[in-house]
C-alpha cells in the first residue's frame, strides 16, 4: 500500500495564544464541538493522554463489571478509540474507556515489547489489538493496517505534543486544527510543537472567529 493511500490524519489542539496545551482552562464543550464536526473513523491517542485524563475525571476508578469483558454494540458511525499502549500503562483501566458512550469501541497497538501480562489482559477482554512494531510502535504500519483491515479513512487526534510530534516529523499529517483561546501562558507555556525537527510549511484554509474571543484556524500541511 502506498503511503497516499493512507488515512487523512487531523491534528486538532486546544491552545493558548503562546502555543501552550496545558497551565490554563480550556473550552472542552468547543473542543469537542469542532472535533465532531470531522466526522472521524477513529481517534488515535497516547496512552499518557488517557491515563492524565482518566485520573483527572474520574475520582475513583469504578471497579469491573461483566459487561466490561465484551465488545460494545454502539453505533456504526462513531468513532473507533485507537490507543497506542507499549508499556500496558492502562492495565485494569480500559475499562473507563469503553464504556464511554461516544465510543464504538477499542483498539489497542503495541509492539513486541509490550509485556505478556498486558497481552492476556487484553485478549480476556475481548479487546482488539495488534503488534506494530518492534521496540515501539511503528506509525506507518500502524496506519497501514488501520487502512487495510477497518477501511479507516479519516484519523483525528488531539493528544498531546509527543504523539503529534511523531505524526508531524514523519510526513502523515494532512491538516492542522486549532482552537485558539484568548490567554497567554507565558513561564508555564507547555508549546504544543516542542519537539518538530524541521521547518514544516502550512497553507491556511479555514479561519473561524467564534464567541467570546475564540478563534479556530485550519491548515493544510504542505507536502
Amino acid at each position: 500500500m502506498e503511503k497516499d493511500t493512507l488515512p487523512k490524519i487531523i491534528i486538532h489542539n486546544s491552545i493558548s495564544i503562546d502555543g501552550s496545551l496545558t497551565n490554563f482552562e480550556q473550552n472542552m464543550s468547543l473542543h469537542y464541538q469542532i472535533a465532531g464536526y470531522y466526522k472521524p473513523d477513529v481517534q488515535l491517542i497516547g496512552s499518557n493522554t488517557i491515563k492524565k485524563g482518566i485520573e483527572l475525571y474520574e475520582d475513583d476508578i469504578p471497579r469491573e463489571e461483566k459487561k466490561d469483558f465484551e465488545k460494545q454494540d454502539r453505533s456504526k458511525i462513531l468513532p473507533y478509540w485507537v490507543i497506542i499502549d507499549t508499556h500496558g500503562k492502562l492495565k485494569g483501566l480500559l475499562h473507563t474507556c469503553r464504556r464511554f458512550e461516544f465510543c464504538k469501541d477499542v483498539i489497542i497497538l503495541v509492539s513486541e515489547k509490550t509485556p505478556k501480562n498486558y497481552l492476556n489482559y487484553l485478549k480476556e477482554r475481548n479487546y482488539e489489538y495488534h503488534i506494530v512494531g518492534k521496540d515501539n510502535v511503528n506509525l506507518k504500519k500502524a496506519l497501514k493496517l488501520l487502512s487495510a483491515k477497518y477501511k479507516i479513512k479519516t484519523i483525528l487526534t488531539d493528544t498531546g505534543r509527543i504523539l503529534g510530534n511523531l505524526l508531524l516529523n514523519q510526513g502523515f499529517v494532512n491538516e492542522i486544527s486549532l482552537l485558539i483561546h484568548p490567554v497567554i501562558v507565558g513561564k508555564k507555556s507547555y508549546n504544543m510543537f516542542s519537539y518538530i525537527n524541521k521547518n514544516l510549511k502550512l497553507k491556511l484554509i479555514k479561519k473561524v472567529t467564534l464567541e467570546n474571543e475564540y478563534i479556530w484556524f485550519v491548515y493544510k500541511v504542505k507536502k
